[in-house]
């Protein structure tokens, strides 16, 4: 899984040319915001549609319809492939998830299929989820629980996002663009597009600060801007009323939430410009000390879970073009469902934002206890002192 000693590099330039992005969008975002010319795209294989609420969405029928690819094969098949749930409905495969035909499953019909569809591969939202999700491989086994991700990216990403998180490869699909996430209605944002003034110059060279230098059309660039605005404007905190807390959480700790990473890894920017070992010894630049919460245990302390993101952004950031060929979609959040073997709906939850795939973040797989039991409350099995 994802905490163990080691170390990762990053480029400094890119780290900083992001964190300028990070801080100075916003402040564009409130100048777009009261633009009251705002268009709407008519990309409606880039839109979900507005016509229907997500409430009225039959999960399972789109998901039983709906074509992804395999990440071993590199061939497309179906979203639900050899899960207990597309049989309800259609004919299951006949190439199941290899810890999904037991004998004892068979008998008593009590499979149960866990549908994680995940943002972009290397989003802090599915990188975090996935951990988490690792930690419980064997759990999840013995409860007859089928796990399948399908998260959105090319299939080289996905074989080292699943490396990354510690993840068989057979429980990853991917949808390179989306369509899933759009079918089911996944959040997005406020859904702005960019005013109509905007020159195609500045779009130009937008993509090019981005990377996003593929695109050679002004409506491939117009969306690409679009996305960025969107998942900004969540990082902000608009359309996205968990995210600025969770943000904060992150830095600030939580005694409710258990610790977050392992006391000998050490996260790396920059040539050991930045280093930080667990939460004891930390490295910024000449300044090298000690946090006063190091000799703390059995909760989640002050940057922990901050340093874990940084640890993602490093991996995500080192690793851009291989993660995130596409732009058009970092903005669509995801989703987390639970369906029975007659095709019953037993769980849904929809992301609301950025760090926000969970109706519990301090303990995410809280609803998973009724499955697996108290290893759901700690699934990576650090300090913990607070009672189960």
């Amino acid at each position: 899984m994802i905490s163990k000693k080691g170390t990762l590099g990053i480029n400094l330039k890119a780290a900083l040319v992001h964190l300028v992005f990070v801080l100075s969008v916003p402040v564009c975002i409130q100048c777009f915001a009261s633009e009251s010319s705002f268009r709407k795209s008519s990309e409606t294989v880039l839109h979900a549609s507005s016509s229907s609420s997500p409430s009225s969405v039959n999960v399972l029928e789109i998901l039983e319809s709906s074509t992804v690819i395999d990440p071993r094969t590199g061939a497309s098949c179906p979203a639900l492939e050899g899960l207990c749930c597309a049989g309800s409905r259609s004919q299951v495969s006949n190439n199941p998830l290899p810890f999904f035909v037991g004998k004892k499953a068979k008998e008593t019909n009590d499979q149960k299929a866990l549908i994680v569809v995940a943002s972009q591969l290397g989003d802090f939202d599915s990188a975090e989820y996935a951990e988490l999700l690792a930690g419980i491989q064997p759990e999840l086994e013995r409860a007859n629980v089928a796990l399948r991700i399908i998260g959105i990216g090319p299939v080289e990403a996905a074989k080292r996002f699943a490396q990354f998180a510690g993840l068989p490869l057979d429980v990853m699909r991917v949808d390179p663009e989306g369509n899933l996430h759009r079918a089911l209605q996944l959040h997005g944002g406020p859904d702005w597009d960019i005013p109509s003034f905007v020159p195609d110059t500045l779009l130009q060279w937008f993509v090019n600060y981005t990377g996003a230098t593929e695109e050679n059309t002004q409506q491939g660039r117009a969306l690409v801007a679009r996305t960025w605005l969107n998942y900004m404007a969540m990082c902000a905190g608009i359309a996205a009323p968990d995210t600025l807390g969770e943000i904060v959480r992150g830095y600030i700790g939580d005694r409710s939430a258990p610790e977050r990473i392992r006391p000998d890894e050490t996260v790396r920017v920059g040539d050991d410009l930045i280093a930080v070992t667990g939460v004891t010894d930390v490295k910024l630049g000449p300044i090298e000390y000690q946090s006063l919460w190091k000799n703390e245990k059995g909760y989640q302390r002050p940057a922990e879970l901050a340093t874990v993101r940084l640890r993602v952004m490093v991996e995500v950031l080192s690793n851009f073009k291989e993660y995130v060929p596409d732009q058009k979609h970092l903005h669509l959040r995801g989703a987390t469902f639970i369906f029975d073997a007659d095709g019953n709906l037993e769980f849904e939850h929809r992301d609301t934002g950025v760090l926000a795939y969970s109706k519990t973040m301090p303990r995410p797989l809280t609803f998973l206890q009724p499955y697996i039991g108290s290893k759901a409350l700690n699934p990576l099995q650090l300090g913990d002192n607070s009672p189960q």
